[in-house]
């Protein structure tokens, strides 16, 4: 994988709002969105003069499963597990917007799932699908932790593992790193959790989380920056009554 530069880190870790939004359904069916938005005002006072100069025009609309039939001589390439990875993916639509003209950045993952274990790990769409289209190993990837979801029908975890501390490790070296100038600036970082329930919500382990009137809604905000270096400090578990 490319080295991204100290700048880009700074650019992608406090320019972007991005929220999960998981909806579970009576019978435990449902649907997860993941929204990627680049904030103009924070990117703008990072990028600097570079702001007014950047060309890129992109409407991408995709199914995963539209990779993997596409690239299907990649995909019977890699190794049993692998394509089980990919097919997790199979039914997640992607959307990708990015117009420096009108200057709207906009990526959305959204997958349907008949029990909440199917979740796929959203964040990751865009790498595999480019593993098949480039034929790229799967342990070339940079990702250092996973998310994984349950609920029983009473308990919902949001679990979240580290899986390569060495790659954490240098994120957190790569954010030290950055010009303590960009400390004062007014950015927008946010990272928003939005999970609506079947029933109303008994506890949230997050003390942090704040309840709709009907109890049946959590939403919980992080700072971006702060999730990217500590990522299970989006662990989650919510009991319902």
């Amino acid at each position: 994988m490319k080295y991204i530069s100290a700048l880009i880190i700074l650019i992608l870790l406090t320019s972007c709002q991005i929220t999960e939004t998981l909806t579970i359904k009576q019978d435990g069916t449902g649907t997860i969105e993941v929204v990627e938005l680049r904030d103009e005002n924070s990117y703008m006072q990072v990028a600097g003069e570079n702001y007014s100069r950047e060309e890129a025009f992109q409407d991408t609309t995709y199914v995963f499963q539209e990779y993997i039939a596409k690239y299907n001589k990649t995909f019977l390439k890699y190794t049993p597990e692998e394509q089980q990875l990919f097919k997790r993916y199979a039914n997640v639509k992607a959307h990708l917007k990015k117009n420096s003209f009108e200057k709207e950045f906009r990526n959305a993952f959204t997958q349907n799932f008949n029990k909440v274990a199917e979740i796929a790990d959203l964040y990751k769409t865009e790498d595999y699908a480019n593993d098949l289209k480039n034929n790229y190993a799967l342990t070339a990837e940079n990702h250092y932790y996973k998310i994984d979801y349950s609920f029983d029908g009473k308990v919902f975890k949001r679990l979240v593992s580290i899986t390569n501390p060495g790659q954490l490790q240098k994120e957190k070296d790569q954010v030290k790193n950055i010009d303590p100038k960009y400390v004062s600036l007014k950015l927008t970082q946010s990272y928003v959790l939005q999970y609506h329930f079947p029933h109303k919500i008994k506890s949230v382990s997050n003390e942090k989380a704040v309840l709709s009137s009907d109890r049946k809604t959590m939403t919980v905000a992080f700072k971006l920056s702060d999730c990217m270096q500590n990522p299970e400090t989006t662990n989650l578990e919510v009991v319902l009554e």
